[in-house]
């Protein structure tokens, strides 16, 4: 996704992971477990929402790279890594959200993956619609 703002504001909005429910409209919540809120070794537990599903997302972050990337480990029912990328571009800041996700037996596994990647990849698009809405109307 493409954002007319500065990576600088970008990576503001990102980095406030306590905000994140704020703009993705799966995440009913943010909890911290640990008690720092941002870098590597962060815990979260986030009630998640798609449809009808309802899950508890547990996350650690595993990368922090100031300005530039984050990366959390999925450790609830639906595993693997999330990463938020950000790139200076021409338009201003090109933000790219990366998931390996690995369903559990129960949700269908691979074939629940597959089935769910085109439900998820909409959902994200739309998340990441919202968070440029929030980009635009607030002074980060």
């Amino acid at each position: 996704m493409h954002y007319p703002t500065p990576p600088v504001r970008v990576w503001v909005a990102l980095a406030d992971l306590a905000s994140h429910h704020e703009w993705m409209q799966d995440a009913d919540a943010v909890h911290f477990l640990t008690d720092q809120t941002a870098g590597v070794g962060t815990q979260l537990r986030v009630p998640t929402k798609v449809g009808p599903f309802r899950t508890t997302d547990l996350m650690t972050v595993v990368e922090w790279d100031e300005g530039k990337a984050i990366t959390v480990d999925h450790q609830g029912a639906v595993s693997g890594l999330g990463r938020f990328e950000i790139r200076p571009s021409i338009e201003g800041t090109e933000l790219i959200w990366s998931e390996t996700l690995r369903f559990p037996w129960w949700l269908g596994g691979p074939i629940g993956a597959g089935l769910a990647r085109p439900i998820l990849k909409r959902v994200w698009g739309r998340n990441l619609s919202r968070l440029g809405e929030r980009l635009s109307l607030t002074d980060l």
